[in-house]
């Protein structure tokens, strides 16, 4: 499968380059910046094409089977981008996916993306572009997997995590196995039409995404 990674500059983003490397998959990360480039290649990125989110990404998507969309703005951007990139710019991508032909994507979203207004204030416009970009992925005809994060960390990963539709409870999940995940979930089909809450926990990554 050859897949583009959207926000490969990214913490996750860079996480899932090196987890990909030398897999099944080749990967092309897009990058907003020239200087960027050598570091992606470092990371064992198969290609490295430049493009903006908030744009035309057309030639980025060519010839691609999967989108993986990491990008994020992050708990303390302003509202104005919080909207730029994680509703309206990952919108944009999923159409764009659509008319290239593209078939799957998988999506970063956010616990509490359902229900915005339960998150702390601060939080609620990032949690409400997430479950706008949500809906319109799932209103598309596109092969779709969201996943929903509790609270990312920097923390080694364990390789084990917990998974459920609804978890019932809040918490952290490293970025490393976010990015295990991720990968994870492109050679699993169960995972198709589905969206599901991960934290950190007990099973094995495999199991628990086969689990889905």
């Amino acid at each position: 499968m050859h897949v583009l990674i959207v926000g490969s500059h990214g913490q996750i983003g860079q996480r899932l380059v090196r987890v990909m490397n030398g897999t099944e998959h080749t990967t092309r990360a897009m990058i907003r910046h020239a200087t960027q480039r050598a570091e992606m290649q470092s990371l064992g990125a198969t290609e490295v094409v430049i493009g903006d989110i908030e744009g035309d990404v057309s030639e980025a998507l060519d010839g691609c089977d999967a989108v993986v969309f990491t990008a994020g703005s992050g708990a303390e951007t302003p509202p104005e981008k919080t909207e730029d990139v994680d509703r309206n710019g990952a919108i944009s991508i999923m159409d764009q996916a659509v008319a290239a032909g593209v078939r799957r994507f998988v999506i970063v979203s956010s616990m509490n993306a359902d229900t915005p207004e339960n998150g702390p204030e601060h939080m609620q416009h990032y949690f409400a572009a997430k479950k706008a970009a949500d809906d319109h992925l799932r209103s598309t005809d596109l092969e779709y997997t969201i996943v929903r994060p509790g609270r990312l960390t920097d923390d080694a990963g364990t390789g084990r995590v917990a998974i459920a539709k609804t978890l019932n409870r809040y918490g952290e999940v490293p970025r490393d196995d976010v990015a295990e995940v991720l990968y994870t979930v492109l050679s699993s089909p169960n995972t198709v039409g589905r969206s599901f809450e991960l934290l950190a926990g007990d099973t094995p990554i495999e199991k628990a995404v086969r689990g889905v």
